[in-house]
Order: C-alpha cells, then structure tokens, then sequence
C-alpha cells in the first residue's frame, strides 16, 4: 500500500464515527499533491446536502484527531466540503444509490470513435459498468477503461 492509500485509508478509518455522529455520509477521501502542496480532502454528504456548518464541525473534530496522531509525514492543507453537483461514482455505494440514473462517462481511450458517453446506469459489478443509451442499444465498459463516471446534470 502507497504512503497515500494508507493516509487515505487512515482518515477514512477516524471520520466514518465523525460523520456518522454528525448524521453525515463520507463520500470519499483523498490525499492529492496540486502546485508542490498537499491536500487532505474529506468528501461528505446528507439527505438535503451538507451546509458549511456541517463541513466545520467534522473539519473540526477531524482536525484535533489528525493533531493527536500525527500519522502523515508531509505538511498539507485539509479540506471538508461536499462532493458537488458532479461528483464521481468510485464506490460500491455511489453505483448502488445511482442505478437508473443517466450518468456521463468518459474513458481513456476511443471507444467507436468517441471518448464521452451518456446514457442510463443499468448495473455495475467489480469490474463492469452497463450503460443504456436512447437509442435502446447499452454498451459494457470495463472499469479500467473508464476515466470518469458521475450523474449527469442539465441546468
């Protein structure tokens, strides 16, 4: 496991209770080096959306036990907000809660002639997304071809 998994993997650990007790649901955490600085960020989430209250109290209380520990090596910045109107599907969960859902996709690679998919979730397992498009036709995407997958969203 990469230094980053585990920092990751530990500050999941100390803010599943931390969420929990503040009625709050952890998206995701990650632990990502951007312009020489590293960043702690904690993605949270509630029925109705979290407000900025709900981010400071679990920035807070996350904040005295990274403090206490000490378990990351590197100076950082921590950061607790929601994931966003455009949040990505990574988890078991995120596919779950999303199933019939129109989604975007895009891969790493052409996949007949294009990069960029829209269509319905129709399911998913370890290592397979499928996806339904209007025309009625549906498309299987390996996981590891698949460079981004979230709900889709019109204005």
């Amino acid at each position: 496991m990469s230094k980053r998994e585990s920092y990751e993997k530990r500050t999941e650990e100390i803010l599943i209770p931390i969420t929990e007790e503040h009625g709050c649901e952890l998206v995701d955490v990650e632990y990502v080096k951007e312009g020489g600085t590293w960043y702690l960020r904690a993605y949270i989430d509630k029925p109705g959306g979290v407000s900025i209250n709900d981010c400071e109290a679990v920035s807070r209380k996350l904040s005295d036990i990274l403090d206490e520990e000490d378990y990351i090596d590197d100076s950082y910045i921590m950061e607790v907000s929601s994931p966003g109107l455009g949040r990505p599907l990574k988890k078991e969960k995120d596919f779950k809660r999303s199933l019939g859902e129109e989604v975007e996709l895009r891969t790493y690679r052409m996949i007949d002639k294009q990069k960029e998919f829209t269509g319905i979730l129709k399911s998913y397992d370890d290592d397979s997304v499928t996806v339904a498009f209007e025309d009625g036709t549906e498309r299987n995407f390996d996981k590891g071809d698949i460079a981004l997958i979230r709900l889709a969203f019109d204005f």
